[in-house]
């Protein structure tokens, strides 16, 4: 509740008080009440008709549904998406992430994976709430970023279940729900495999049949809706988005190595630009900043003290989860930092916890300086009085400062 009530503290009034401008999820519950798959007809004019696929005279939302899942009841009540506030629904479940994260790194302390006490898990769970992009992407609302405020708490919860491979079923449903919310999270499979095979040998083939059950059933289940839409169970729409980069997915596809070059730019070198004699003293690509600058404390896992379990299992999970959206044809863009990694974010953190780290004075200074750099996100990003603080190049082609 606390976290919740930092985010509720910087988000935009309007993002409280009525539905955003891209409130996708919300179109979709709506659908749903009322028995349909598209929407019934062209997406408000509101929304900019703004990634909607349109195929065989219908309009769909494309994105994972499970989120509108989440919003269907609400929907169900007041009968007109205009009248649901998606932006405060996502807030309240904003807080969720960083609570089940600490019960993660709190396990990993109980079964000796980890040195730090219960105050330092705290530290890092506040450190992921407020210390990463998570806390811009909380603050948003909109559909793209309520999915990272819902796939960071399935894979918070699907960590907490994986570890020790304890809750086979849980870790699954938790992993299974991921997937129908971003897609990349069914990636992070291995963690399950690999501390099963570490610690549930006597009934290893019982446990990853267990956790396997569920994650089936839900990825069946997306195949159908698939399918009922599309006429392909393996169509999610993508093709059929009316947006200016169509080409280059024709051309490059929607994945591939030509993106990763400038994907892992953004990732790990995109800087701000100095502007002295411009409105604001820097600038910031909307392509977003990189993790080191983000998160600082990233930079501590690239020198472990220890790496016992489960350190390498973490490491190969985060690659995994990672790699679909370093081959992905958007950087992100529009945004502060590098929200794909909203992802892997609670990975890295529970890396960190096994890392047999002696957090010192450097690592809390570098803390408190992410809080303060992504607070600036978080309390800038989007609105209107504070663009001169961002640069946009509408080509996407633009990604350093322009000489």
């Amino acid at each position: 509740m606390a976290a919740c009530a930092v985010y509720f503290l910087f988000a935009d009034p309007a993002v409280i008080h009525e539905h955003t401008p891209w409130n996708h999820f919300a179109l979709l519950a709506d659908a749903w009440r009322q028995g349909r798959l598209d929407l019934g007809g062209p997406p408000p004019a509101y929304t900019g008709n703004n990634d909607f696929s349109h195929f065989d005279g219908k309009w769909y939302v494309v994105f994972p549904p499970f989120p509108a899942l989440l919003l269907l009841p609400i929907a169900a009540l007041v009968k007109d998406p205009a009248r649901v506030r998606d932006g405060q629904f996502f807030l309240w479940f904003a807080g969720l992430s960083p609570a089940l994260l600490f019960l993660a790194l709190e396990k990993l302390r109980r079964f000796g994976r980890s040195n730090l006490d219960e105050l330092g898990n705290v530290g890092l769970s506040l450190s992921f709430a407020f210390g990463s992009v998570y806390f811009f992407s909380a603050e948003q609302g909109t559909v793209w970023f309520a999915a990272h405020v819902v796939g960071a708490a399935l894979a918070a919860a699907y960590l907490l279940f994986a570890l020790e491979a304890e809750h086979p079923f849980l870790a699954g449903l938790a992993l299974g729900l991921g997937f129908a919310t971003r897609t990349p999270l069914l990636l992070a499979a291995p963690l399950f495999v690999l501390e099963a095979v570490r610690a549930a040998r006597p009934r290893l083939t019982r446990s990853v049949l267990t956790f396997a059950a569920p994650v089936s059933a839900i990825v069946l289940l997306t195949l159908v809706h698939n399918q009922l839409r599309f006429g392909d169970p393996f169509e999610v729409g993508y093709r059929f988005l009316g947006v200016a980069w169509q080409h280059r997915i024709e051309k490059w596809g929607l994945f591939g190595y030509h993106y990763l070059a400038k994907n892992l730019g953004i990732a790990l070198t995109s800087l701000p630009f100095w502007t002295p004699r411009g409105a604001a003293p820097f600038q910031i690509n909307l392509h977003g900043l990189a993790l080191w600058i983000t998160t600082p404390a990233y930079l501590w896992l690239l020198w472990p003290q220890r790496t016992n379990v489960p350190h390498r299992a973490l490491w190969i999970t985060v690659g995994c989860v990672a790699l679909p959206t370093l081959l992905y044809q958007n950087t992100g863009w529009l945004q502060f930092g590098y929200r794909f990694s909203n992802d892997y974010a609670v990975f890295l953190f529970a890396l960190l916890a096994v890392g047999g780290y002696r957090f010192g004075r450097l690592f809390r200074a570098c803390a408190c300086a992410a809080v303060l750099i992504n607070a600036f996100g978080a309390g800038t990003f989007g609105r209107s009085r504070y663009a001169a603080y961002y640069f946009q190049d509408n080509t996407q082609r633009i990604v350093y400062q322009p000489d």
